[in-house]
């Protein structure tokens, strides 16, 4: 199996990415996480994208705020997909992050996720890797599945209460 690549631009990330790389575990992906900054590692960040195919990566996540360039400075070495996730700051809570990573030129895709949207960008490399495994696209109709008891486990409670 690929692994997933995560990359974040500050340890101040890793929190949401404490998620990203649990729902990794829970559906069995394999994957590495390093802390890289577009702007003050920008040599490492080139390399481990420009490497990732041949290290055995699938696909890659590169989580950063504020200008938020390490999605984008990943997808520029690498035609691996990327997914972007913006990362919260506390100047102007994460949009200009969201806005930095989805507003890539023509020719240098990043997928982009919700603002702190690692549990999303798991699963959409999930769903990316799972194209070419059939075990894991099982998995993932498995999660799907639970997720979905669970929604209607609260409703049933809910109407337990009202009409209680």
């Amino acid at each position: 199996m690929k692994k997933v690549g995560i990359v974040m631009g500050s340890d101040s990330d890793l929190p949401i990415l404490r998620k990203t790389m649990d729902t990794l575990r829970s559906l069995e992906i394999p994957f590495e996480c390093h802390v890289y900054s577009a702007h003050r590692t920008p040599e490492e960040a080139r390399d481990f994208a420009a490497s990732a195919r041949e290290q055995g990566f699938g696909v890659l996540i590169a989580a950063a705020g504020m200008a938020a360039h390490l999605a984008g400075a990943i997808a520029a070495n690498t035609t691996l997909p990327v997914i972007g996730i913006p990362c919260k700051s506390n100047c102007l809570d994460g949009i200009d992050a969201l806005l930095s990573t989805v507003m890539m030129p023509s020719g240098i895709p990043v997928a982009t996720v919700a603002i702190d949207g690692g549990v999303n960008a798991a699963l959409l490399s999930a769903q990316i890797l799972a194209v070419e495994d059939s075990a894991l696209a099982a998995r993932l109709d498995a999660k799907r599945k639970a997720d979905a008891a669970k929604v209607l486990q609260k409703d049933a409670a809910l109407q337990a209460e009202l009409n209680a």
